[in-house]
């Protein structure tokens, strides 16, 4: 018996759709075009928010104001609100939040620099939003996505409270909701970058990792925050 050929003309139609129905979403996700700035959003927060802690390796570079500098080390975040920077170049500068406080320290300074972590204003300070319930669309006005190298996106915004400091802050990160960078532009021209490297969720960090103690003889002092 001869097949309907109006069957197999409808299966071809439906098969040619589908195809170009997938071309398409594979173009655009290239251009970083077919998936919402606040759909990867929400994949952030969801990747980090069912994390305790983390903890993963960091590369830093500024420029800006004539002044070039690249550092490098550890990063550790402890849920609530606990962060610790060690540096590894330049070996023995230390950046922690420990919920309360956050402390300034570099080997051989005359003193710990010491402020409130509410009032913090760091640059380091918009990684805050990981350490708790994480809600990038709460944290960055005017979200925009575009492609980035390596097939990884860009989400752009400009992070709510320093909108007298930065003017723009972009999250490199995987489709699956991953930071693996971090850039920063100030309003003066400034740049400043992070790039993370080795991941691990829900690492075995302890809360005393987050205390800090001065060493002897070094005073404490409250003042802002080094830029």
């Amino acid at each position: 018996m001869r097949a309907d050929p109006s069957l197999w003309r409808g299966s071809l139609i439906l098969a040619a759709a589908l195809l170009t129905t997938c071309l398409y979403a594979q173009q655009a996700s290239e251009l970083g075009e077919a998936l919402p700035a606040h759909i990867l959003a929400q994949r952030i927060d969801r990747h980090y928010n069912q994390l305790h802690s983390l903890k993963a390796g960091f590369s830093e570079s500024y420029e800006g104001l004539g002044i070039r500098r690249a550092e490098s080390g550890t990063l550790l975040l402890l849920k609530p609100g606990r962060m610790r920077w060690d540096y590894n170049s330049p070996a023995g500068k230390l950046f922690l939040l420990d919920g309360k406080y956050a402390w300034f320290y570099s080997r051989g300074d005359s003193q710990v620099q010491r402020i409130p972590a509410k009032e913090l204003d760091d640059l380091r300070s918009p990684l805050r939003f990981l350490l708790g319930h994480t809600e990038i669309e709460k944290e960055l006005n005017n979200l925009t996505l575009a492609s980035a190298a390596e097939g990884r996106l860009a989400l752009s915004g400009q992070p709510k409270g320093l909108e007298k400091r930065v003017s723009r802050l972009t999250l490199t990160v995987t489709g699956d909701g991953v930071i693996t960078g971090i850039e920063i532009e100030e309003v003066d021209g400034a740049l400043t970058r992070f790039t993370f490297t080795g991941e691990q969720l829900n690492a075995p960090v302890t809360a005393d990792t987050f205390h800090f103690t001065p060493p002897s003889g070094v005073p404490v002092v409250d003042a802002l925050p080094p830029v």
